[in-house]
């Protein structure tokens, strides 16, 4: 058996013959849509091989994988596995499951699933703060410093499936260092941040980010940034304009998830202790200027 094979050919070979016909995606993506008489085991899980072991006993059958488009290293991978693990006598479906679909073959699919994916549904989302999280980082040229920042309240407008405006505000009273161990080191470095060194939390109590717009990135695949956020970050009482890459995508139930990894010039904002270029022979005190942020933001319909 040659290493690729088309779905016209599958479907002759289905008819005249038996063959182990593989769907190797999510059991979620199986679930939606599969070729009809295919089995699922996930390329993807570490239990790959066992699961073939459950469905296909003898390594003399003939075995055809197929993904969801045949352009991406799934379908070789799975079949690099197969043979490995000394199945002889492994296929890939040319195209995968769109193919399939496109020559109009038949397939199971889920009750209510069309097999168009669904866009962000227009309106207001308010951000879940009990499963919405900030992490910050800060380093000198020996250590770093790492913590955590609550949400206090937030929201994103959608228009036409795409972010159109938004705002987040987060309460700095809530910032906390995990990484030191001894309670009076991170007691002293909690009161380092909340003072006016830092963040002068007495007087600025909250940080605040208006989201002003956002465009698509051009070419993104999943798991990589998708939109460009832009907006105004206020700190203390400097407002100026930041712009990050993000991950943005709706979820099954309708809620949109959203994560984040940024680095920013805290100096720009006033955030000055330690700076070498604000400061001189600053020895053990000098401080890196950026400051790294991880979001991770969940919000769902305001009507929810």
């Amino acid at each position: 058996m040659k290493a690729t094979i088309t779905p016209s050919e599958l479907q002759s070979i289905l008819e005249q013959r038996e063959v182990a016909l593989i769907d190797i995606l999510t059991p979620e993506d199986y679930d939606e849509v599969h070729i009809r008489g295919a089995r699922n085991a996930c390329v993807y899980e570490m239990v790959f091989l066992d699961r073939i072991r459950e469905l296909i006993p003898g390594k003399d059958s003939l075995i055809v994988v197929y993904d969801a488009s045949g352009t991406t290293l799934t379908a070789q991978t799975a079949a690099v596995k197969l043979e490995r693990a000394g199945y002889c006598n492994v296929a890939i479906l040319a195209g995968g499951r769109e193919a399939w679909l496109k020559a109009g073959y038949p397939v199971v699919r889920a009750e209510g699933k069309t097999g168009v994916e669904e866009m962000i549904q227009d309106g207001v989302y308010r951000v879940d703060l009990e499963n919405s999280s900030l992490v910050w980082s800060g380093r000198n040229i020996s250590k770093r410093h790492h913590g955590t920042i609550d949400l206090s309240g937030g929201q994103v407008v959608f228009d036409n499936g795409k972010l159109k405006s938004g705002s987040f505000s987060l309460d700095m009273h809530t910032i906390t260092n995990l990484d030191l161990q001894d309670d009076n080191w991170r007691a002293v470095l909690h009161r380092h941040l909340m003072s006016d060194d830092f963040f002068y939390v007495e007087r600025y109590p909250t940080v605040d980010f208006e989201l002003k717009g956002a465009a698509l990135i051009a070419g993104a695949t999943p798991g990589s940034p998708n939109v460009e956020i832009a907006g105004t970050l206020t700190i203390k009482d400097t407002a100026r304009p930041l712009c990050f890459p993000a991950v943005v995508a709706r979820q099954d139930d309708g809620s949109i998830k959203a994560h984040a990894v940024l680095d920013f010039d805290r100096t720009l904002w006033n955030v000055s202790y330690g700076s070498g270029k604000l400061f001189e022979r600053l020895g053990m005190h000098l401080v890196h200027d950026l400051i790294s942020i991880e979001l991770f933001i969940v919000a769902r319909p305001i009507n929810d």
